[in-house]
């Protein structure tokens, strides 16, 4: 009862905001991701996309010179307050420094100066389809773009980190408002520029957003491991044919997460059903990580628009 007193009252909230005028398309956050590094380059000539000021970012050109996801450390984690407040000596990797840099350029993070709206290009091994990824559940820009992109797009899901900004540690929470976007398993095609462009576009022009539910939420639970030999801490298992391909599936106990090289099945030990994603993403075996679980949920957003002067 108390949920339905705090949905009624977001939708009866009309939230006014400014103008998203200054927004960053970055791509190449990691060197290997091309196709947000090609439509960056193609998008390098446009100095304006409508009303709004475009900055157009590669963000690691070395990595992307080498087609290497990064050359020292991974860029998409070197965005906390605590790295990008280091400080830079010799022996700093070259990819802490470019977060550095790339603070000055599109930040400071958390201030006033920020770019008003960050988006973050990337591509997936693992068959995650569209995501926007975000940190804030009551990022009432970032969700009303992913309602807009469900509306007029093609299906996409909405994954909530809902960590706080000083502990987020990929490139798009150096703007105001910021997300990224994942798309898998690896495409062919390039990303649609206007993916974001239509709601920016209608909402600086003054329109107003009707308040509403947005479902295919996925908050961050836990990270799942392959299973390792406890001597040599190699992986001993794959991801199992059932749940291979399948992100964003239910996983209920007792399903099957991995099949032994020795022909053994380990199965989902948990006592909640949950939903995979990111699964058997190649990147993240360096992390261990053999996917990421999360709880769906659906979220009311209030109606939306721009604050006139």
């Amino acid at each position: 009862r108390e949920r339905e007193r705090e949905r009624e009252k977001l939708l009866y909230l009309i939230v006014s905001l400014p103008p998203q005028s200054r927004v960053a398309l970055c791509g190449g956050t990691h060197g290997n991701e091309m196709s947000g590094v090609y439509l960056v380059r193609e998008l390098q000539k446009l100095e304006k996309v409508g009303s709004a000021t475009l900055t157009t970012v590669i963000s690691n050109p070395r990595a992307v010179q080498m087609c290497k996801r990064y050359t020292d450390v991974d860029l998409n984690r070197c965005f906390t307050d605590a790295i990008l407040s280091s400080p830079v000596t010799d022996a700093t990797p070259y990819e802490v420094r470019r977060a550095q840099e790339l603070n000055t350029l599109l930040g400071p993070k958390g201030s006033a100066g920020a770019m008003d709206l960050v988006c973050d290009l990337h591509n997936t091994t693992a068959n995650m389809g569209l995501s926007l990824i975000s940190y804030s559940a009551q990022d009432w820009v970032i969700l009303h773009i992913y309602r807009q992109i469900q509306i007029t797009s093609a299906p996409v899901r909405f994954i909530l980190l809902d960590l706080p900004l000083a502990d987020a540690y990929s490139q798009d929470s150096l703007g105001k408002h910021g997300f990224s976007i994942e798309v898998g398993p690896q495409p062919h095609g390039v990303v649609r520029a206007d993916i974001f462009n239509i709601m920016k576009e209608c909402f600086n022009s003054g329109s107003a957003f009707e308040g509403g539910e947005v479902d295919d939420v996925y908050t961050f639970v836990k990270s799942i491991d392959y299973p390792r030999d406890p001597e040599t801490n190699q992986i001993t298992a794959a991801i199992h044919p059932q749940l291979q391909d399948r992100d964003f599936c239910l996983l209920h106990p007792g399903d099957p997460m991995f099949l032994m090289f020795s022909g053994e099945i380990v199965k989902y030990e948990g006592v909640e059903v949950l939903h995979p994603y990111f699964v058997n993403e190649c990147a993240y075996y360096e992390k261990s990580i053999a996917f990421h679980l999360a709880r769906k949920m659906t979220l009311t957003i209030p109606p939306l628009r721009v604050k006139r002067d």
